[in-house]
């Protein structure tokens, strides 16, 4: 008996490295959100890399534009819904409550940052951290932490599995972003890292309010057959 009236959506044999993973990016956040503050110019960085990335022509430009979509309200909505509703089918209602709360973490604390950072890009618009790469890096990690709990998969790989989700989900709608002139690449780097601290650490409180509420439950239920 566990206790646990469904599997955890961070697999015990992943918390280590994944806690560790989540301090090395909450750092990188903190970092990179000190050096940038206020400023509204690219680094030199961010001038090399967005003059190899920025204002590609069609089609690729359309697929930045595709990708790009996926992070704004409808599109983003969309893909919650769905993977909401692709768990629940999947009885893993833990994994449907990390989507709601981690994937809104995720992005409610890019969205303060942006404020608190107060760098800019394009006239005032804030740019620090890219809440779009936060989202879908943190929803990739999500479906690729249900998928290392349905596969049995161990601590090698299913952590190999959790990061190269959300290099590729990150890097993409990075690329995006850059390439459509939306966020410097540092931005990005800030929007991924974002991602990576906040969604083990809700994973983490998810576990133990489930298990905290079915203890709460078998409590109730062995005083009422007394």
């Amino acid at each position: 008996m566990t206790g646990r009236s469904a599997p955890a959506v961070l697999p015990p044999s992943l918390r280590a490295w994944l806690g560790l993973m989540a301090s090395l990016a909450a750092l990188v956040v903190v970092v990179l959100g000190v050096l940038y503050a206020d400023d509204s110019k690219p680094s030199k960085v961010d001038a090399r890399i967005g003059a190899a990335v920025d204002g590609v022509g069609p089609p690729w430009r359309d697929v930045a534009l595709a990708t790009d979509f996926l992070g704004e309200p409808v599109g983003a909505a969309t893909l919650v819904v769905a993977t909401v509703t692709g768990c629940l089918l999947l009885r893993r209602p833990r994994a449907a409550v990390l989507i709601v709360a981690g994937v809104g973490t995720a992005v409610g604390t890019a969205t303060l940052l942006k404020s608190l950072v107060g760098r800019t890009i394009h006239e005032g618009n804030l740019s620090y951290p890219s809440g779009h790469t936060a989202f879908v890096t943190a929803l990739a990690l999500v479906v690729a932490l249900l998928a290392t709990g349905r596969l049995g998969l161990g601590r090698t790989a299913g952590t190999s599995l959790v990061l190269a989700a959300a290099l590729v989900a990150g890097a993409a709608m990075g690329w995006a972003q850059v390439a459509l002139g939306a966020h410097y690449p540092t931005d990005v780097l800030g929007g991924w890292c974002t991602a990576l601290a906040v969604i083990p650490a809700t994973a983490w409180l998810v576990d133990r309010m489930a298990d905290w509420l079915v203890g709460r439950m078998a409590d109730a239920g062995r005083r009422k057959r007394r």
